[in-house]
């Protein structure tokens, strides 16, 4: 193929070359040069917008969001309301005789029985004639704030790749805040709903920009495109990142559960009190609006090589098979984990009967041991020479250990040590599996593309979530059934990490952000080398 040369001189030979243009006789390869020189540009414009390294005050702004806004769906969705709608309901008068027949061998007090009890029975009634328990009524609104969140999402992945992932941020978390203030001024069921329906859908989508804004630092830490001797680089700013981050997200999920134990005790059995867990939700909705700070830290990146005009943007991520493994394990991941604590939850108030006191260092323990746990795991991350996909396998194994430790035990009297011990272990795994869960999928990632693979994360998060609470509490008491479930999608996890020729390095090859030593074209299909030293 000849080199085509365009000149711009006003002589015959331009004027004659302008009049061929108009009648269409330019030679065909000039505009297939044209065109793959604008492909090759693309990905380095989307780069050169978003390539400022962000501020150590831009990172602790970040951690900020993840410290105000990780209990939502861990503690304030899975606990707290629940508590609520129990408050709302009334017990048949003969629920005290009823519990010491089913439970011959426990000696808990009164006050234990009558919130395992609201808990636990069907006694929300529909019109349709159907029963639900509280904790399945949550399960029905946390499924609908599901449905909800899905076409906002594949609506904002386009501006979360643009110009607003700002806004988006402030949006959802302003939604989100409005429902949480208002949760225990109507003492109406049904309105729970809609509460907790748009919290579920408000932080799906402040997820889905969270995890946009951290795959922004990671590529603007590390460069757009790193030989796969240098990928090791990526791996220890991107690991780093995210542990610090859980590890500050755990933090704030501990103060919460604490302050929601403490205004259990105020609560007045014989009334429908909800006052003192009213304040919860308040002050939860506080907390999250003070991580709204986070987005005056942020740098404004914006990224004008996006396509807007395409409607398949926010179905791009079916294009990588890596990224598409790493989503079912982020489901996986999210289901053990919850389907675990919520099990142990209620075996732990319902079985057990331990000291109301045990309780909160049970919660203490789950939700601040990874600050030390995720902390001394980080500068061995390098030594032992872990990536994202052999972390979330140690974090299954983890999850094995203590679900089948769980499932083994079920008829026994857990001691206090059984508990921390319980607790340690399956936090460690909570607080890995999320941290490199998100990490592989943003390796899979292409430039200008993090939003479009975000909110798939952020959906199938949520969705794990969901689908492990609804397990855990829709048999209450048989502590089996929830472990059961964890145990085989944990051999699921690993099934899928191990067998499905999933890799963060593999990943990041195909999204364009490693290359081989070697390689001297452009990552840019249909560019030979030659043509890529001219653009």
């Amino acid at each position: 193929m000849k080199e085509v040369t365009v000149e711009a001189d006003g002589g015959p030979g331009g004027a004659q070359g302008a009049q061929e243009g108009v009648k269409g006789t330019v030679r065909p390869d000039l505009h297939n040069r044209a065109m793959k020189i604008l492909r090759a540009r693309e990905p380095y414009n989307g780069y050169e917008e978003v390539g400022e390294k962000p501020s150590g005050f831009e990172v602790m702004g970040w951690y900020l969001y993840e410290f105000c806004f990780y209990f939502v769906q861990t503690v304030l969705v899975p606990l707290v309301f629940p508590l609520i709608i129990s408050q709302l309901q009334r017990l048949p008068t003969d629920s005290l005789q009823e519990w010491a027949k089913n439970h011959p061998a426990t000696h808990c007090t009164q006050k234990e029985i009558h919130l395992y009890s609201k808990l636990t029975n069907h006694s929300i009634r529909t019109s349709g004639g159907s029963n639900f328990s509280a904790l399945e009524w949550t399960s029905i609104a946390w499924a609908t704030g599901l449905a909800l969140a899905a076409p906002i999402l594949g609506f904002i992945s386009f501006h979360l790749d643009g110009h607003f992932p700002k806004l988006i941020t402030a949006a959802a978390t302003g939604i989100g805040v409005f429902f949480c203030l208002p949760a225990g001024f109507f003492k109406v069921t049904a309105i729970f709903i809609p509460y907790i329906a748009g919290i579920v859908a408000a932080s799906t989508v402040a997820t889905a920009a969270h995890t946009h804004h951290l795959g922004l630092m990671i590529r603007c830490f590390t460069g757009p495109i790193l030989k796969r001797s240098q990928f090791s680089l990526r791996q220890g700013v991107s690991s780093r990142l995210s542990l610090h981050a859980t590890a500050a997200g755990c933090l704030g999920a501990a103060i919460i559960s604490s302050f929601t134990y403490h205004m259990l005790r105020e609560l007045n059995d014989n009334d429908r009190d909800v006052m003192s867990l009213w304040v919860v939700s308040i002050f939860s909705g506080l907390i999250w609006l003070v991580g709204v700070l986070h987005i005056v830290t942020a740098i404004g990146r914006t990224t004008d090589s996006i396509s807007f005009s395409s409607r398949l943007h926010p179905f791009s991520i079916f294009k990588y098979p890596h990224a598409i493994g790493g989503l079912a394990g982020v489901f996986l991941s999210s289901f053990t984990t919850m389907s675990i604590f919520t099990g142990g939850v209620i075996f732990i108030v319902g079985q057990l009967c331990i000291k109301p006191l045990h309780l909160l260092y049970f919660w203490l323990t789950y939700f601040l041991f990874p600050l030390v746990s995720l902390s001394l795991l980080q500068p061995l991350l390098h030594v032992i020479k872990m990536n994202s996909v052999k972390m979330q396998i140690v974090g299954f194994l983890l999850s094995l250990l203590s679900s089948g430790f769980g499932f083994y035990y079920g008829h026994s009297h857990w001691k206090w040590g059984h508990l921390v011990l319980f607790g340690a272990i399956q936090s460690t795994a909570t607080g890995i599996l999320y941290a490199f869960g998100r990490l592989l999928v943003l390796d899979c990632a292409p430039s200008g593309k993090e939003g479009a693979f975000s909110i798939w994360y952020a959906w199938m998060r949520a969705a794990g979530l969901c689908v492990g609470f609804t397990v855990g509490s829709v048999a209450p008491g048989r502590i089996r059934t929830s472990f059961g479930a964890a145990f085989c999608t944990a051999i699921a996890g690993i099934v899928v990490l191990l067998f499905g020729n999933i890799s963060d390095v593999g990943g990041a090859v195909a999204a364009g952000h490693v290359r081989d030593e070697c390689e001297r074209s452009s990552a840019v299909p249909g560019l030979d080398s030659k043509e890529s030293s001219r653009v």
